[in-house]
């Protein structure tokens, strides 16, 4: 007869040895829960051939895991802080925009505090919704009002849940699909309205718009901006004041949705010129939607500006209840819009000061790393790292096609994909671009601030250990 194998220590004897190492406030059942978890690993790991820990290991285990639960930059936490050194501005998978300074604070007031969110302090009773990131957009793009959803997505569908069972308008070269697999036609039929297409792929004219407006198809148009491609040839778009005009000549709501809608003119820093809200109503849209992070830099949220009667009815709709952002995003995003009216956008938002950074200046931060990697690696291994001109995006669907000139580390030698693996599982984590046989490190999406700790994982993983 085989003698029986080995089992782990009891749950008890565990938790006992736990309890000893455990801090002070630790729930006795939270404790519990995780010296089961443990046991149970403790077991299948022996049940594959594995020796059996100690007791004391065991224990020790469960008090780390319990330690990683509550540590917001822990593998409990879900989220990996990253240094982005891929050259793409508004990465979407790697959170898109960083916040700035001054949103940070405001954030953590609001989730840190009580506040004034919807109380009147004079009359010391319920009071108004907190308007400050509304009053500012109202500021900045001449609307008669604002509201704010959680995404753009929720602000068009919201919008387009003016044509109530009635029809939307939309060209057929502007029936895209957003991240994540999100299709304008999809979101029409959602909010219960009919899509009614107009044109067609690559050519459209107003007067397409005339007849499903004149005979009642229709009664709302719905403009799609096409934030991440563009069609080249034979193509034509419809004149937006021109669409406006028939519009409204037979009483529909024209919705315009930017995706991006930048507040600053993107011409100014070699860009493509990215349509604004501003430009929006002013040829003619009744509202506009766009995002609060991407191009304007601040937390995700859906941003609606136009005519006051509009956005009252939005307001009534229940809908638009299921989608309201909580108060730390409003604060984040009244911060963020609070220096755009301040004048200090491009000093102080982190998208903007990326976007208008100059080569000049990004060289000279590349010259600084190179010069403090010398006193860290051997010559051969220094003289792989070398300075190069690289091309950097905007990213996050804006300016598809649209680059700056950027300047940033080029890591040659053999296997760069293991270099780049190296980068990705050191601490920090340096997200890097593989091209053309090398490691590219590009410097337009690092934070100067984290210069040092970029060369300090660039030397860690040109040494392994």
């Amino acid at each position: 007869m085989s003698p029986a194998s080995p089992h782990p220590p009891s749950v008890e004897r565990v938790l006992v040895a736990a309890r000893r190492l455990s801090a002070d406030g630790t729930d006795p059942e939270a404790l519990a829960s995780v010296a089961r978890e443990v046991v149970a690993d403790e077991r299948d790991r022996m049940d594959g051939g594995a020796r059996p820990s100690t007791i004391e290991a065991l224990a020790k285990e469960v008090v780390e895991r319990i330690k990683a639960f509550a540590d917001p930059a822990g593998p409990g936490s879900g989220l990996t802080s990253v240094l982005n050194a891929t050259g793409v501005i508004l990465h979407t998978n790697l959170g898109r925009a960083p916040w700035s300074q001054v949103a940070i604070a405001a954030a953590d007031r609001a989730a840190t505090t009580y506040s004034l969110l919807e109380f009147d302090r004079e009359g010391g009773r319920r009071g108004p919704r907190f308007r400050a990131a509304e009053s500012h957009l109202i500021a900045l793009t001449g609307a008669q009002d604002a509201l704010v959803t959680v995404n753009n997505a929720a602000a068009v569908a919201l919008t387009v849940g003016l044509a109530g069972k009635r029809g939307v308008a939309v060209s057929r070269g502007e029936l895209v699909e957003i991240g994540g697999g999100v299709r304008i036609p999809e979101i029409i039929r959602r909010t219960g309205a009919r899509l009614v297409e107009v044109g067609t792929t690559n050519r459209t004219r107003a007067a397409d718009f005339e007849a499903p407006l004149a005979d009642g198809q229709a009664t709302v148009v719905l403009r799609v901006h096409p934030s991440n491609f563009a069609q080249t040839g034979f193509v034509e778009a419809p004149d937006p004041v021109e669409v406006a005009a028939i519009a409204h000549r037979h009483g529909a709501i024209v919705i315009d949705d930017l995706g991006s809608g930048a507040l600053l003119d993107t011409a100014r820093f070699g860009l493509a010129h990215e349509p604004t809200p501003a430009e929006g109503l002013a040829a003619g849209a009744d509202l506009v939607t766009f995002s609060g992070d991407k191009l304007v830099g601040g937390p995700q949220a859906g941003l609606i500006v136009g005519r006051s009667d509009l956005i009252a009815r939005l307001r009534k709709d229940p809908f638009a209840r299921a989608v309201r952002p909580e108060k730390v995003i409003l604060a984040a995003l009244a911060a963020t819009l609070g220096l755009y009216r301040a004048g200090r956008a491009v000093a102080e938002i982190p998208v903007w000061r990326m976007i208008a950074a100059t080569p000049e200046r990004l060289r000279q931060r590349a010259e600084a790393i190179v010069a403090s990697l010398a006193s860290s690696l051997a010559v051969d291994e220094a003289d792989r790292v070398t300075i190069a001109s690289t091309v950097a995006t905007v990213g996050g669907g804006s300016l598809p096609g649209e680059s700056l000139p950027s300047v940033g580390l080029r890591i040659g030698g053999r296997a760069p994909t293991a270099l780049a693996a190296r980068l990705r599982a050191g601490q920090p984590t340096v997200i890097a671009r593989v091209e053309q046989g090398a490691v590219i490190l590009d410097l337009r999406t690092v934070d100067p601030a984290d210069d040092v700790g970029l060369a300090g994982a660039l030397i860690r993983a040109l040494h392994p250990s």
